[in-house]
């Protein structure tokens, strides 16, 4: 059994990074992202932190604009629009999710695909389907679930691939990139009857649902690398996944901890993105 260390992991793309953010510097470009929060939503707060930090250790410089839950649609785009615009930004962020009366894909929509380090926009996305060379702003969570495989050389190409969770932001991108790379995959959801018999397939399986013991060890195939990308507070505070961590954690060959795992790959692919925005933009292969 191993454990799928995230923070091991994205260590080591941050501290990539950060040398590659000096060699930008010594050339007079510094990679800039800007962060959009609307309201004060306690987990959206949390990430943003996580980010903060991570641009620190990168040397990516960091502008947080704050919004009151208010604001409008056109108010946001026109803040959007005038990012766009401005050369010194090379990432824009809006963290999600929005409030009700905002409506996010009109906000996606306004950011330029060449910014969007987030993946979101309809161009990013339908760039990913094509093929591996095209994932250049791929969405952060599924990009470091690829990431994780790679890393631990878990054989994506033949192996039978299961995403439980079809959502625009996890599953369905991940569905995608895991094809890209010649898995056959299956896209489970809340509507897939009998769950457990997909599951059980799995030499890969990939829970983002947010439901806490979703997945139990009897839904696990023996040796499996199982990806827990769903992140939920118990009753106590403490956080969990979507799987049954300590029964499976018997029975796989690999698992990813919560937190600890999906989480800070994500983080790390983000400011990846943003180099890589920062790269492009630049015309530095």
């Amino acid at each position: 059994m191993k454990i799928l260390d995230g923070i091991k992991v994205s260590g080591e793309i941050l501290r990539k990074l950060a040398d590659e953010v000096s060699r930008l510097n010594l050339v007079h470009i510094h990679p800039k992202l800007a962060v959009i929060l609307v309201g004060k939503n306690p987990a959206s707060l949390s990430y943003i932190k996580q980010k903060q930090k991570a641009c620190a250790r990168t040397g990516i410089e960091w502008e947080q604009f704050d919004y009151e839950e208010d604001i409008t649609t056109e108010k946001l785009i026109e803040k959007i629009e005038a990012l766009n615009a401005d050369e010194t930004f090379h990432g824009i962020l809006v963290q999600l999710p929005l409030p009700k009366n905002v409506y996010t894909p009109k906000v996606i929509k306004a950011i330029d695909p060449k910014k969007d380090v987030d993946g979101f926009t309809a161009y990013n996305l339908g760039k990913m389907f094509l093929s591996t060379e095209f994932e250049h702003l791929a969405p952060c969570t599924p990009k470091g679930v690829i990431r994780l495989l790679e890393y631990y050389q878990i054989p994506v190409k033949g192996s039978e691939a299961v995403v439980v969770g079809h959502s625009n932001i996890v599953g369905k991108p991940l569905s995608a990139m895991l094809l890209n790379r010649d898995a056959t995959v299956t896209t489970c959801h809340i509507h897939t009857k009998d769950l457990a018999s997909h599951t059980k397939r799995a030499d890969i399986l990939c829970v983002a649902v947010g439901k806490p013991g979703l997945i139990t060890a009897d839904m696990v195939k023996d040796g499996a690398a199982v990806i827990d990308i769903g992140i939920n507070k118990k009753k106590d505070g403490s956080l969990c996944g979507d799987t049954d961590f300590d029964e499976i954690f018997k029975k796989a060959g690999y698992i990813t901890p919560v937190p600890g795992g999906v989480g800070p790959m994500t983080v790390a692919c983000l400011m990846e993105n943003v180099v890589t925005a920062t790269k492009r933009i630049n015309n530095i292969p």
